[in-house]
């Protein structure tokens, strides 16, 4: 999930030869979209992830839509999440259909001046991604905290 990590994960579960490692490249490269997007304070890149549709589910937030991402990222980007990072690692990549995918990753939040994310602000993710109109989108993504309290 961090902007620098090259994802090499490819325990696909679909055989099928329609799965091309250019596919299985860019489901990989999803997360890394969404990390370039925070980094910048883009919540218009942010949004423009997810698929028209897409849905986002965060401990305490459910929003749905683009425009709806795009604005609960807004006011987070100017409140909560003001000066922080996200970082993270993919955990498993797997192929449901040859255009959907399933991503499992782990990381978190770092506040400012952080390097290492606090076991309060560390999460796994998953990520449901699906090919529209030939480009890889976020359909459906929910974190959940890493350890139990």
């Amino acid at each position: 999930m961090t902007a620098a990590t090259t994802t090499t994960v490819t325990d696909a579960t679909v055989t099928d030869a329609t799965v091309t490692d250019a596919d299985r490249a860019a489901v990989a490269a999803v997360p890394g979209r969404i990390v370039a997007a925070w980094a910048s304070y883009d919540a218009t890149a942010f949004a423009q992830v997810f698929t028209p549709g897409g849905s986002m589910i965060l401990p305490g937030t459910y929003r749905s839509g683009r425009d709806t991402i795009e604005e609960f990222m807004t006011a987070a980007f100017q409140g909560p999440f003001k000066g922080t990072q996200v970082v993270g690692q993919p955990l498993a990549l797997n192929f449901i259909r040859p255009d959907v995918a399933l991503v499992i990753t782990q990381g978190g939040i770092l506040g400012p001046g952080e390097t290492e994310v606090s076991d309060a602000r560390a999460v796994r993710s998953t990520w449901v991604i699906s090919k529209q109109d030939g480009e890889w989108l976020l359909a459906a993504y929910q974190n959940s905290p890493r350890d139990a309290a």
